[in-house]
Protein backbone atom coordinates (compact mmCIF):
# COMPACT_ATOMS: atom_id res chain seq x y z
CA UNK A 1 0.00 0.00 0.00
CA UNK A 2 1.44 3.36 -0.89
CA UNK A 3 1.61 6.36 1.77
CA UNK A 4 -1.08 8.22 -0.48
CA UNK A 5 -3.44 5.07 0.46
CA UNK A 6 -1.92 5.03 4.08
CA UNK A 7 -1.59 8.61 5.40
CA UNK A 8 0.35 8.68 8.90
CA UNK A 9 -1.02 9.19 12.40
CA UNK A 10 -1.07 12.54 14.16
CA UNK A 11 2.62 13.00 15.73
CA UNK A 12 2.35 12.38 19.59
CA UNK A 13 3.94 14.55 22.05
CA UNK A 14 7.60 14.87 21.57
CA UNK A 15 9.49 14.86 25.01
CA UNK A 16 13.63 15.16 25.02
CA UNK A 17 15.06 13.67 28.21
CA UNK A 18 18.70 14.43 29.27
CA UNK A 19 19.55 11.31 31.60
CA UNK A 20 22.20 8.62 32.19
CA UNK A 21 21.63 4.89 31.13
CA UNK A 22 20.62 2.29 33.58
CA UNK A 23 21.13 -1.02 32.08
CA UNK A 24 18.73 -2.71 34.60
CA UNK A 25 16.16 -0.54 33.45
CA UNK A 26 14.93 0.68 36.60
CA UNK A 27 15.87 4.57 36.59
CA UNK A 28 17.64 6.57 34.22
CA UNK A 29 17.12 7.02 30.50
CA UNK A 30 15.37 3.30 30.19
CA UNK A 31 12.78 5.08 33.40
CA UNK A 32 12.63 7.68 30.96
CA UNK A 33 11.30 6.15 27.86
CA UNK A 34 9.10 3.72 29.69
CA UNK A 35 7.21 6.10 31.20
CA UNK A 36 6.97 8.52 28.56
CA UNK A 37 5.71 6.16 25.73
CA UNK A 38 3.33 4.69 28.37
CA UNK A 39 1.60 7.57 28.82
CA UNK A 40 1.25 8.16 25.08
CA UNK A 41 4.40 10.43 24.43
CA UNK A 42 7.42 9.77 21.94
CA UNK A 43 10.61 10.23 23.77
CA UNK A 44 13.57 11.46 22.10
CA UNK A 45 16.84 10.35 24.21
CA UNK A 46 20.62 12.33 25.02
CA UNK A 47 22.14 10.44 27.03
CA UNK A 48 24.52 12.24 29.84
CA UNK A 49 26.42 9.19 31.33
CA UNK A 50 27.12 5.42 31.05
CA UNK A 51 26.83 3.44 34.39
CA UNK A 52 27.70 -0.01 35.74
CA UNK A 53 24.91 -0.79 38.06
CA UNK A 54 22.36 -3.67 39.05
CA UNK A 55 19.27 -3.32 41.51
CA UNK A 56 21.14 -2.55 44.88
CA UNK A 57 23.20 0.36 43.74
CA UNK A 58 25.25 2.05 40.89
CA UNK A 59 29.57 0.34 41.07
CA UNK A 60 30.88 3.23 38.49
CA UNK A 61 29.60 6.10 35.96
CA UNK A 62 30.86 7.36 32.94
CA UNK A 63 30.56 10.80 32.29
CA UNK A 64 29.71 11.58 28.29
CA UNK A 65 31.93 14.07 26.78
CA UNK A 66 30.07 17.08 26.75
CA UNK A 67 30.63 18.07 23.40
CA UNK A 68 28.57 14.55 22.33
CA UNK A 69 25.91 15.30 24.74
CA UNK A 70 25.61 18.79 22.52
CA UNK A 71 25.89 17.27 19.18
CA UNK A 72 23.35 14.35 20.32
CA UNK A 73 20.94 17.30 21.29
CA UNK A 74 21.48 19.59 18.56
CA UNK A 75 20.67 17.03 15.88
CA UNK A 76 17.57 16.19 17.33
CA UNK A 77 16.25 19.52 17.55
CA UNK A 78 17.02 20.69 14.26
CA UNK A 79 14.62 17.64 12.84
CA UNK A 80 12.09 17.35 15.45
CA UNK A 81 9.73 19.90 17.57
CA UNK A 82 9.22 19.27 20.69
CA UNK A 83 6.72 19.78 23.51
CA UNK A 84 8.87 19.51 26.69
CA UNK A 85 12.30 18.65 28.23
CA UNK A 86 12.99 16.26 31.08
CA UNK A 87 16.35 16.66 32.89
CA UNK A 88 17.75 13.59 35.20
CA UNK A 89 21.24 12.54 35.94
CA UNK A 90 23.86 14.75 34.18
CA UNK A 91 27.04 13.77 34.76
CA UNK A 92 29.07 16.63 34.67
CA UNK A 93 29.59 19.96 35.35
CA UNK A 94 30.48 21.10 32.00
CA UNK A 95 27.52 19.11 30.81
CA UNK A 96 25.42 20.77 32.67
CA UNK A 97 26.89 24.37 31.16
CA UNK A 98 25.99 22.61 27.84
CA UNK A 99 22.59 21.81 28.41
CA UNK A 100 21.77 25.14 30.02
CA UNK A 101 23.24 26.91 26.55
CA UNK A 102 21.10 24.82 24.91
CA UNK A 103 17.51 24.82 26.74
CA UNK A 104 18.15 28.60 26.85
CA UNK A 105 17.12 29.05 23.24
CA UNK A 106 13.90 27.16 23.86
CA UNK A 107 12.48 29.40 26.52
CA UNK A 108 8.73 28.59 25.91
CA UNK A 109 9.15 24.48 26.44
CA UNK A 110 8.26 23.28 29.65
CA UNK A 111 11.19 21.69 31.39
CA UNK A 112 11.15 19.30 34.06
CA UNK A 113 14.50 18.63 36.36
CA UNK A 114 14.66 15.57 38.77
CA UNK A 115 17.79 16.85 40.14
CA UNK A 116 19.96 13.29 40.89
CA UNK A 117 22.27 14.11 43.61
CA UNK A 118 22.46 9.92 44.72
CA UNK A 119 21.87 6.90 44.29
CA UNK A 120 18.86 4.82 46.12
CA UNK A 121 21.30 3.39 48.20
CA UNK A 122 23.18 6.65 49.00
CA UNK A 123 26.14 6.54 45.98
CA UNK A 124 26.78 10.27 45.25
CA UNK A 125 26.44 11.40 41.97
CA UNK A 126 27.00 15.16 42.35
CA UNK A 127 29.33 17.65 44.57
CA UNK A 128 29.42 21.06 45.37
CA UNK A 129 30.96 22.44 42.15
CA UNK A 130 27.92 20.08 39.82
CA UNK A 131 25.11 21.22 42.83
CA UNK A 132 26.30 25.18 42.47
CA UNK A 133 25.95 24.62 38.27
CA UNK A 134 22.80 23.23 38.69
CA UNK A 135 21.59 26.27 40.48
CA UNK A 136 22.78 28.61 38.66
CA UNK A 137 22.24 27.74 35.21
CA UNK A 138 19.25 25.31 35.22
CA UNK A 139 16.74 26.60 38.20
CA UNK A 140 16.33 29.92 36.10
CA UNK A 141 15.20 27.74 33.24
CA UNK A 142 12.88 25.05 35.04
CA UNK A 143 9.30 24.83 35.13
CA UNK A 144 8.98 22.25 37.91
CA UNK A 145 11.81 20.77 40.32
CA UNK A 146 11.58 17.40 41.42
CA UNK A 147 13.31 16.72 44.77
CA UNK A 148 13.16 14.32 47.15
CA UNK A 149 13.34 15.96 50.44
CA UNK A 150 17.07 15.15 51.13
CA UNK A 151 17.87 16.55 47.63
CA UNK A 152 15.28 19.70 48.30
CA UNK A 153 17.98 20.22 51.44
CA UNK A 154 21.20 19.78 49.39
CA UNK A 155 20.11 22.18 46.63
CA UNK A 156 18.89 24.92 48.96
CA UNK A 157 21.91 24.73 50.96
CA UNK A 158 23.76 25.84 48.03
CA UNK A 159 21.59 28.98 47.66
CA UNK A 160 23.46 30.85 49.81
CA UNK A 161 22.18 31.31 53.56
CA UNK A 162 24.12 30.14 56.68
CA UNK A 163 22.13 27.41 58.17
CA UNK A 164 24.73 26.84 61.40
CA UNK A 165 21.33 25.81 63.09
CA UNK A 166 21.18 22.88 61.13
CA UNK A 167 19.16 22.15 57.74
CA UNK A 168 16.46 24.30 56.58
CA UNK A 169 12.80 22.77 56.90
CA UNK A 170 11.08 21.30 53.85
CA UNK A 171 9.11 24.83 53.03
CA UNK A 172 11.97 27.44 53.27
CA UNK A 173 13.83 24.75 51.19
CA UNK A 174 11.07 25.43 48.78
CA UNK A 175 10.98 29.11 49.45
CA UNK A 176 14.78 29.25 48.51
CA UNK A 177 14.77 27.34 45.33
CA UNK A 178 11.60 29.30 43.94
CA UNK A 179 14.20 32.40 44.48
CA UNK A 180 16.66 30.30 43.07
CA UNK A 181 14.86 30.79 39.71
CA UNK A 182 12.12 27.56 39.09
CA UNK A 183 8.32 28.18 38.78
CA UNK A 184 7.56 25.16 40.60
CA UNK A 185 9.08 22.73 43.42
CA UNK A 186 7.64 19.64 43.98
CA UNK A 187 9.03 17.83 47.00
CA UNK A 188 8.93 14.52 47.64
CA UNK A 189 8.30 12.74 51.04
CA UNK A 190 9.31 8.99 50.37
CA UNK A 191 12.60 9.74 52.47
CA UNK A 192 10.59 11.49 55.62
CA UNK A 193 9.70 9.36 58.65
CA UNK A 194 6.31 9.90 58.19
CA UNK A 195 3.84 7.10 58.41
CA UNK A 196 2.20 8.06 54.69
CA UNK A 197 4.17 9.87 52.00
CA UNK A 198 3.11 13.62 51.58
CA UNK A 199 4.12 15.43 48.31
CA UNK A 200 3.81 18.96 48.64
CA UNK A 201 4.06 21.06 45.14
CA UNK A 202 5.11 24.72 46.16
CA UNK A 203 5.13 28.31 44.24
CA UNK A 204 6.02 31.32 44.13
CA UNK A 205 3.26 32.13 46.71
CA UNK A 206 4.18 29.31 49.21
CA UNK A 207 2.16 26.05 48.87
CA UNK A 208 -0.11 25.15 46.08
CA UNK A 209 -1.26 21.42 46.60
CA UNK A 210 -0.18 18.71 49.04
CA UNK A 211 -0.89 15.34 48.45
CA UNK A 212 -0.90 11.94 50.88
CA UNK A 213 -0.11 8.51 49.41
CA UNK A 214 0.14 5.32 50.93
CA UNK A 215 3.51 4.09 51.92
CA UNK A 216 4.35 1.34 50.22
CA UNK A 217 6.42 -2.08 51.63
CA UNK A 218 9.79 -2.14 50.00
CA UNK A 219 12.47 0.28 48.69
CA UNK A 220 12.00 1.23 44.60
CA UNK A 221 14.86 2.15 42.27
CA UNK A 222 13.27 4.59 40.22
CA UNK A 223 10.76 6.04 41.37
CA UNK A 224 11.89 9.61 41.39
CA UNK A 225 12.64 9.61 37.34
CA UNK A 226 9.05 8.14 36.89
CA UNK A 227 7.40 10.66 38.22
CA UNK A 228 9.29 13.18 37.17
CA UNK A 229 8.95 11.93 32.75
CA UNK A 230 5.41 11.29 33.99
CA UNK A 231 5.09 15.25 34.60
CA UNK A 232 6.89 16.02 31.66
CA UNK A 233 4.33 13.80 29.60
CA UNK A 234 1.40 15.40 30.84
CA UNK A 235 2.94 18.82 30.44
CA UNK A 236 3.88 17.82 26.68
CA UNK A 237 0.45 16.93 26.43
CA UNK A 238 -0.45 20.37 26.95
CA UNK A 239 -2.01 20.16 30.73
CA UNK A 240 -0.78 22.45 33.04
CA UNK A 241 0.88 22.30 36.32
CA UNK A 242 -0.53 21.47 38.92
CA UNK A 243 -3.22 19.17 36.89
CA UNK A 244 0.22 17.82 35.85
CA UNK A 245 1.74 16.77 38.93
CA UNK A 246 -1.94 15.49 39.81
CA UNK A 247 -1.77 13.04 37.11
CA UNK A 248 1.83 12.15 37.45
CA UNK A 249 1.68 11.26 41.17
CA UNK A 250 -1.79 8.95 40.33
CA UNK A 251 0.32 6.99 37.85
CA UNK A 252 3.50 6.66 39.44
CA UNK A 253 1.76 5.40 42.89
CA UNK A 254 0.65 2.68 40.59
CA UNK A 255 3.75 1.53 38.99
CA UNK A 256 4.98 1.16 42.55
CA UNK A 257 2.04 -0.75 43.66
CA UNK A 258 2.46 -2.92 40.74
CA UNK A 259 6.54 -2.93 41.36
CA UNK A 260 8.29 -6.07 40.47
CA UNK A 261 11.80 -7.31 42.04
CA UNK A 262 13.60 -8.85 39.20
CA UNK A 263 17.07 -9.10 41.08
CA UNK A 264 18.23 -8.61 44.49
CA UNK A 265 17.84 -5.25 45.28
CA UNK A 266 15.21 -3.06 45.11
CA UNK A 267 11.51 -3.06 43.73
CA UNK A 268 11.28 -1.33 40.07
CA UNK A 269 8.37 0.45 39.23
CA UNK A 270 5.87 -1.46 36.84
CA UNK A 271 5.41 1.11 33.99
CA UNK A 272 3.58 -0.87 31.76
CA UNK A 273 0.83 -2.29 34.84
CA UNK A 274 -1.91 -1.09 32.75
CA UNK A 275 -0.86 -3.82 29.88
CA UNK A 276 -1.27 -6.59 32.84
CA UNK A 277 -4.31 -4.79 34.35
CA UNK A 278 -6.26 -5.65 31.00
CA UNK A 279 -4.30 -9.32 30.79
CA UNK A 280 -6.16 -9.20 34.37
CA UNK A 281 -9.37 -8.81 33.12
CA UNK A 282 -9.48 -10.66 30.14
CA UNK A 283 -8.34 -13.87 31.98
CA UNK A 284 -11.34 -13.00 35.08
CA UNK A 285 -13.80 -12.48 32.12
CA UNK A 286 -12.18 -15.81 30.35
CA UNK A 287 -13.12 -17.34 34.11
CA UNK A 288 -16.22 -15.79 34.82
CA UNK A 289 -17.12 -17.66 31.12
CA UNK A 290 -16.21 -21.01 31.86
CA UNK A 291 -18.10 -20.96 35.14
CA UNK A 292 -21.69 -19.90 33.52
CA UNK A 293 -20.82 -22.64 30.72
CA UNK A 294 -20.41 -25.09 34.13
CA UNK A 295 -24.03 -24.41 35.17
Amino acid sequence: MSAAQNPPSATPPVVLCFSASDPTGGAGMQADLLTLASLGCHPLSVLTALTVQDTAGVEAVLPIDSGWIADQARALLEDIPIAAFKLGMLGSVEAIAVIAEIISDYPDIPLVLDPVLASGRGDQFAGEEMIDAMVSLLLPQTTILTPNSLEARRLAQETGEDDSGGSPNLIECARRLVLAGCEYVLVTGTHESTPQVINTLYGSHGTVRSDTWERLPGSFHGSGCTLASAIAAHLASGTDVVEAVQGAQEYTWRTLQGGFRPGMGQFIPDRLFWSRDDDDDEDAERDSADADDKH
